[in-house]
C-alpha cells in the first residue's frame, strides 16, 4: 500500500488529459507525482507548511513543466511531500512526517524532494518530479537508489514554482531507469536545447576535492562503477584524468552557494515570514533567522567567486567533456541525526551538490552501489545546455553495463 511509505501529501489528487496528443504521447500511461510547490490548477501547494497552506489559495492555472508531461500522455497522481519550504537536504518533516525511505527504512530519504524520491523508490509511481536548488532531487535519488536528474538552469520553465533561491532553482526529475530518465527529459526540456546532439562525450574528469570528501567505504563501493566508466569512455576513443577544480577549495565555494541562496530566500520570503510568523521545524527555523542576519554588500566575495566558478567550469567542460564524482558523500544519515551532526553531514553534501548548483549545470546521480545495505549514487555532470546528450550518455553506459 502507497500509504505505507507516507510518500504524499495529496495522493487523492489526479490529473490527466484524454487529447488524442495526449493519448499517443511518448509518456501515454506513465504515472507521476509531483512535489507539492508547483501550480496545479485548483490546489492549493502547502511548500510543506501547514501556515503557508493556510495562508495561500488555490492555483489559477498549471505551471507549464506539469503541462509538458500531462500532454505527453504521463497521469499526474498525487502531490508529493516536501521539506519545509524546500529549504532542507533530509526529508524530515516536523508537520507532515517524515517519508520512509523503501531502499533503507531505518535511514533519512533525502529531501527537500523526499516523497517524489519514496514514490519512485517503493514503485508506487513510474517517475517522479521535484525542485533541485542545492542538491534537492540529486541527495534523494542518492540515498533511496534512484535515477535522478538536475538539468541546466533555466532549461525547463519553472513557472508556477514556489521559489526557493531563484538564480538557482530547477524542475528536476527521478526514475527508476535511465531510459524512463532520458524520455521525461526529452518532454520537459526546451527542444532549442538539444544543440550539438551529435557530438560524443570524449573525456572524463575525477575532480580530487570531491572524491576526498566521500567516506572511505563510499569510494570503496563506487570503485567499480567508476573503472566501468573509464573503461566505457576509452572504448569509445575518450580519455580520463584526475584535475583540481577549486583552488580556493570546495568548502569555499559551499559557503559562498549558502550564502547567495540565503540571500535569495530571505528576500523571496521575508515579507511571508515576518507577517505570518510560521511554525517551522528547529532546523528550519535556524536557517531562516541566519538568513535574515545577511547583507549582500557584506557578500561581493561570494558573487565573485560564483561567477569565477562558471567561467572555470565552462572551460574545464565545454560540450565535449564530464566530471564524475560521488552524489553524496556517504549513505544516507539515520533516521535520528540532529544538531550538530545534522549541519555538519549538510555542509559535507553541499560542498558536492555546490558545484553543479554553482555553474547551473546538468547532474544525473547514478544508483551504482550500497554500502551496508544502503543505496549510493555516481554523479556525472556536463556543460551547459548538454542535458539531452548527458542523458542519452547515461543510459547508453547503463544498457553496455548491464550486458
Amino acid at each position: 500500500m502507497s500509504a505505507t511509505w507516507n510518500a504524499f501529501m495529496n495522493e487523492q489528487l489526479t490529473m490527466a488529459l484524454s487529447s488524442p496528443q495526449a493519448l499517443q504521447g511518448s509518456l501515454a500511461g506513465w504515472t507521476f507525482g509531483v512535489k507539492d510547490v508547483f501550480a496545479l490548477a485548483g490546489h492549493t501547494s502547502s511548500a510543506g507548511n501547514p501556515d503557508w497552506l493556510r495562508t495561500h489559495s488555490p492555483a489559477q492555472y498549471t505551471s507549464s513543466a506539469i503541462e509538458r508531461l500531462l500532454e505527453a500522455g504521463a497521469i499526474l497522481q498525487g502531490t508529493t511531500h516536501t521539506d519545509e519550504l524546500m529549504y532542507s537536504l533530509n526529508g524530515q518533516n516536523v508537520h507532515y512526517g517524515t517519508p520512509i525511505n523503501p531502499q533503507a527504512e531505518d535511514r533519512i530519504p533525502g529531501g527537500s524532494s523526499s516523497g517524489s524520491a519514496v514514490a519512485v523508490a517503493a514503485g508506487i509511481r513510474d517517475f517522479a518530479i521535484g525542485t533541485d536548488t542545492g542538491g534537492s532531487v540529486r541527495i534523494p535519488s542518492s540515498y533511496c537508489g534512484i535515477y535522478g536528474m538536475r538539468p541546466t538552469h533555466g532549461v525547463v520553465p519553472i513557472n508556477g514554482v514556489i521559489p526557493l533561491a531563484s538564480s538557482f532553482d530547477t524542475v528536476g526529475w527521478m526514475a527508476k531507469s535511465a531510459d524512463m530518465l532520458l524520455e521525461v527529459g526529452k518532454v520537459l526540456i526546451d527542444s532549442a536545447e538539444e544543440m550539438n546532439k551529435s557530438a560524443t562525450f570524449d573525456h572524463i574528469y575525477f575532480p580530487e576535492e570531491a572524491w576526498a570528501l566521500a567516506e572511505s567505504d563510499t569510494r570503496t563501493a563506487l570503485q567499480n562503477s567508476v573503472e566501468d566508466m573509464a573503461y566505457y569512455i576509452k572504448e569509445n576513443n575518450g580519455h580520463t584524468s584526475w584535475t583540481e577544480i577549486a583552488p580556493e577549495e570546495l568548502s569555499a565555494w559551499m559557503t559562498a552557494f549558502r550564502t547567495i541562496q540565503a540571500l535569495e530566500i530571505w528576500q523571496e520570503h521575508q515579507p511571508w515570514v515576518e507577517a505570518t510568523q510560521p511554525s517551522f521545524g528547529q532546523d528550519i527555523a535556524d536557517r531562516f533567522a541566519w538568513a535574515s542576519t545577511l547583507r549582500r554588500e557584506e557578500h561581493s566575495y561570494s558573487f565573485a567567486l560564483r561567477q569565477q566558478v562558471n567561467e572555470r567550469l565552462d572551460q574545464l567542460l565545454g560540450t565535449h567533456r564530464l566530471l564524475v564524482l560521488p552524489t553524496a558523500t556517504g549513505v544516507a544519515p539515520y533516521l535520528h541525526i540532529q544538531g550538530e551532526e545534522n549541519e555538519r553531514r549538510r555542509s559535507q553534501t553541499m560542498q558536492l551538490s555546490c558545484i553543479a548548483g554553482l555553474a547551473g549545470l546538468p547532474q544525473i546521480s547514478i544508483p551504482v552501489a550500497t554500502v551496508q545495505g544502503a543505496p549510493i549514487g555516481l554523479s556525472v555532470i556536463a556543460g551547459k545546455g548538454q542535458d539531452i546528450r548527458l542523458l542519452e550518455w547515461v543510459k547508453d553506459w547503463t544498457q553496455q553495463r548491464q550486458q
